[in-house]
């Protein structure tokens, strides 16, 4: 059996570190574009769901474009900011701004029969980590038409139930302003929600805080619209 000097071993070790670092580093850089496009695609599918349109990984590119018509970003006066790109716009990073110099981006959805829905994103805590979506409003600016959910860690078969369509459609036609205008947001109720109530929906059995967290998340993301939305009807 041949023996190898401490120096050769040393040597060879480092030249293998070098070379199987540099071939991942090649992979990533390889990989990264085809990554970003598959991010970019899902979110296109995000903000379609929020307004009912089926999609693929394969056509959203194209659905978006049909129905997505105009992008634009506003500030927490309701006033449009000229340059910015709306669909770039990290909501994680607006977060963490003072809500005065938040970004806020707008996507206006025009569906087949000509109705249009205004599209914004929101972003809080659940239990375990993120959760993030996009709520539709009718062109009152105060009915929601839809929205979807989505989160990094809730638990399966509790916070996780936030993704599910039957979670998802109890805030279809809830209001977020009450009859003199004021904003409510919309409440995310433990037991059982008011049936009358324009902005009460039933919270998720067994999952109290993420109900919660998105009733959070809800009202402090949708609270840094209300004077576009309140903009828009003068």
């Amino acid at each position: 059996m041949k023996n190898f000097s401490n120096t050769y071993i040393f040597v060879f070790s480092a030249i293998m570190v070098i070379l199987v670092a540099a071939i991942l580093s090649s992979a990533a850089m390889l990989l990264q574009p085809k990554q970003q496009k598959n991010i970019e695609i899902e979110k296109k599918r995000k903000i379609l769901a929020s307004i009912g349109i089926e999609t693929t990984t394969k056509n959203a590119e194209d659905l978006y474009g049909k129905y997505i018509k105009e992008t634009y970003v506003v500030d927490v006066k309701g006033e449009q900011k000229e340059g910015l790109d709306a669909f770039s716009i990290s909501m994680k990073d607006e977060m963490r701004k003072p809500e005065e110099n938040r970004e806020l981006p707008v996507y206006v959805g025009v569906l087949d029969d000509g109705r249009k829905e205004y599209i914004v994103p929101v972003r809080g805590t659940g239990l375990w980590g993120p959760i993030f979506g996009f709520v539709s409003f009718n062109d009152d600016f105060n009915t929601i038409y839809g929205t979807n959910f989505d989160h990094d860690s809730e638990t399966p078969g509790l916070g996780a139930e936030i993704t599910t369509q039957w979670f998802q459609d109890e805030f279809k036609g809830k209001k977020i302003f009450s009859s003199d205008g004021t904003f409510t947001s919309i409440e995310v109720v433990k037991g059982k929600a008011d049936p009358n109530s324009n902005n009460q929906v039933d919270a998720i059995s067994g999952s109290t805080l993420t109900s919660k967290g998105l009733e959070a998340m809800l009202h402090t993301c949708l609270s840094s619209y209300q004077a576009y939305f309140k903009k828009q009807l003068n």
